[in-house]
């Protein structure tokens, strides 16, 4: 459903689970940025009243998930850490059009956010397969759903604004150069790490 090229090597989900904190630092970082993005479109694409609408709701909702698992962190009395640099999502960041149209740029970052989505279900399912703690990997189903959700929708908003781009090619090119990009990654207790 997805189309990722390259699945995650489900040993990731142990080097995820022998440092729970440090995943969980990560994860909810990751969820404050999800909402920054949602935001950033709403400022950036005032004049689309359903996109407004959509990503006013996403922005809320990873909000919650940045809280819900804030709490997560507290309740097992971890510690949670400072923001960390994604080094995936800046490399997805450089392949975006530079010099583009204000609507190439519109839909690139649509479809970044649509990799990105992607990417953090699959990576979410792994999690939910393969760790043994259960309470985690119930949770981590729930978010899979949920993310996967976002990654229809911002796909949908690329393809319902995507006028004279061809929106189908180029997601074709984000899913290739990530299948090349995710080869780098997979070794650390990062979600995209």
């Amino acid at each position: 459903m997805l189309g990722l090229k390259l699945a995650t090597d489900p040993r990731w989900a142990n080097i995820a689970e022998g440092n729970l904190e440090e995943i969980l630092t990560d994860h909810a970082w990751c969820e404050q940025k999800a909402a920054s993005n949602a935001i950033y479109l709403i400022i950036n694409n005032s004049e689309l009243p359903d996109l407004v609408s959509t990503m006013s709701e996403i922005a809320i909702e990873e909000m919650q998930h940045f809280k819900m698992v804030h709490d997560i962190i507290l309740e097992r009395g971890y510690t949670f850490g400072r923001e960390r640099k994604d080094d995936y999502v800046n490399q997805l960041v450089k392949f975006c059009k530079k010099n583009a149209s204000r609507e190439e740029a519109f839909i690139d970052r649509l479809l970044f956010a649509a990799m990105i989505e992607a990417r953090s279900c699959e990576r979410f399912r792994v999690l939910s397969t393969n760790i043994k703690d259960q309470e985690l990997a119930k949770f981590y189903h729930d978010l899979m759903v949920s993310e996967a959700n976002h990654y229809t929708v911002f796909l949908g908003f690329a393809r319902k604004y995507a006028g004279e781009i061809d929106v189908e090619k180029r997601w074709r090119e984000w899913l290739t150069f990530e299948g090349e990009l995710i080869k780098s990654y997979g070794n650390k207790e990062q979600i995209h790490g």
